[in-house]
């Protein structure tokens, strides 16, 4: 009788803990942008992952959170948004889109975050990213074409626009229809959780 005491105790716990888990609260789990962005109104959901390669939260989230998007159904859209606070991020926002008009795989991008977490290789310069993306078969001339490209600038300059718009001042940072901000409290899956809810709640205003 003991134990079944104590196994009922922890299924009653589980399911409290789990109950808990789903009432995710608006300004405590995650809030609503002073200035949001405008919704296309297209029936898809836009979450947006603000991020920056040289930072390390966002090198751990990056195999969560792309597990996360590999499941998602259609009427749910995920993108990446460099931020660009300074020089360095700018190099490296440009390297991001860079790799994506390259339309290099995805795992370079991965690769990218190797690279300066784990081998040391921060990607400082332009000649350490043509060097860089030299070992992906792409010739430094083509690198430096792209990433002085008039494109890439754009896709830099918009990010920077849209990232001052929300206030973007950390990473990682998953921003909802560019209304709903949910900041990196607790672990990964708990955050991609109150993604999972703000999709939701958001779902029906698309």
């Amino acid at each position: 009788m003991k134990y079944l005491v104590t196994f009922l105790t922890f299924i009653l716990f589980t399911l409290s803990v789990s109950g808990e888990d789903i009432e995710f609260r608006l300004g405590v789990d995650y809030r609503i942008v002073d200035n949001p962005l405008p919704v296309k109104k297209d029936g898809v959901v836009e979450v947006t992952e603000t991020f920056w390669y040289g930072c390390g939260a966002c090198y751990n989230f990056d195999a969560p959170v792309n597990s996360w998007a590999s499941k998602l159904d259609d009427d749910v859209k995920f993108t990446k948004m460099p931020v660009a606070w300074g020089s360095i991020h700018e190099l490296h926002a440009s390297l991001y889109y860079t790799i994506e008009a390259l339309k290099l795989d995805p795992s370079v991008h991965s690769a990218v975050f190797v690279s300066m977490h784990k081998e040391g290789n921060f990607l400082s310069s332009e000649k350490s990213i043509k060097n860089f993306l030299q070992g992906f078969g792409v010739a430094p001339e083509v690198t430096e074409k792209y990433l002085n490209s008039f494109t890439v600038k754009q896709r830099v300059n918009r990010a920077t626009k849209n990232a001052r718009q929300l206030r973007v001042n950390s990473t990682p940072i998953m921003i909802v229809d560019g209304k709903y901000i949910i900041e990196p409290r607790g672990p990964y899956q708990r955050i991609l959780n109150v993604v999972d809810y703000v999709v939701e709640l958001q779902k029906p205003n698309s």
